[in-house]
């Protein structure tokens, strides 16, 4: 039997697309079986890789100068046990069965529209963090090199393009290769920090920021206003389903004993 209907280029492109298992790597897609490789290592290394991004430092530093050291800390706290409550069954569904964010939130019964919300709003995150990143390190650029704010969007911009375009397995690979030098440069400051001698762990801990005498003690609203700045990190979890679900399959009990 013949089938009248027609292939529209969009759909062509989507299906040449898919079909490039170099390029896409099952990003528009169920994970296959076996693709589903990677050790818990590189997993671990690549999912770090990945919540490492220099908005978490300038987000955190943001609330402490606005609501001050004590209200910030409470709000990280609280925050950080709601994305692992959250995080938890969204992680375990999507490694158990190789799934991204779309298609977990489809089998979630949210249906399809309910999918494409959820797609959406992880696009969103992801097209506005890459921004602030591109911001950040563009300032750097500045101020080192003395390059121009425009240039350096345009060259973060460009460095980039040739890792997001060939898959999740080489922004994996990159993130392998360069995470000692990010481990390095993420400590540095830090032991810089504690061991300036105008480093006092007394002010820094009674820190009131922006809030003044408000932030002197725990202030619920001051606490609400940093939690709902940090709330925004939640659709993380988006990405972090991206890699666990190339995690391989759980052996199922028993396998291999004969009956």
């Amino acid at each position: 039997m013949l089938s009248n209907q027609k292939i529209i280029k969009a759909r062509r492109t989507y299906n040449k697309l898919v079909a490039n298992e170099m390029m896409e790597d099952f990003a528009l897609r169920f994970t296959a079986k076996r693709a589903r490789k990677w050790s818990l290592n590189r997993i671990s290394v690549t999912a770090l890789g990945i919540v490492s991004f220099l908005v978490l430092e300038a987000i955190g530093g943001a609330i402490t100068l606005q609501f001050g050291f004590e209200n910030a800390t409470w709000a990280i706290l609280a925050v950080t046990l709601i994305v692992f409550l959250t995080g938890l069954p969204i992680s375990y569904y999507a490694t158990k069965y190789g799934v991204d964010v779309d298609l977990l939130s489809r089998g979630a019964g949210f249906g399809y529209i309910g999918s494409t919300i959820a797609s959406l709003i992880y696009a969103s995150f992801t097209f506005i963090f890459f921004a602030l990143e591109v911001a950040i390190m563009s300032m750097a650029l500045e101020i080192l090199l003395g390059l121009p704010l425009s240039i350096g969007y345009i060259v973060s911009v460009l460095l980039i393009i040739p890792l997001v375009t060939h898959g999740i397995t080489y922004i994996s690979r990159f993130q392998v290769w360069t995470s000692p030098l990010w481990i390095a440069l993420q400590l540095l400051p830090l032991f810089f920090v504690f061991t300036h001698p105008d480093s006092q762990w007394d002010d820094w801990v009674s820190f009131t920021g922006s809030a003044g005498q408000s932030g002197t003690s725990f202030n619920i609203l001051l606490f609400g206003g940093a939690s709902a700045v940090l709330l925004a990190l939640v659709a993380q979890i988006g990405e972090q389903v991206d890699f666990l679900r190339f995690l391989p399959e759980k052996p199922k009990k028993g396998h291999g004993v004969g009956g």
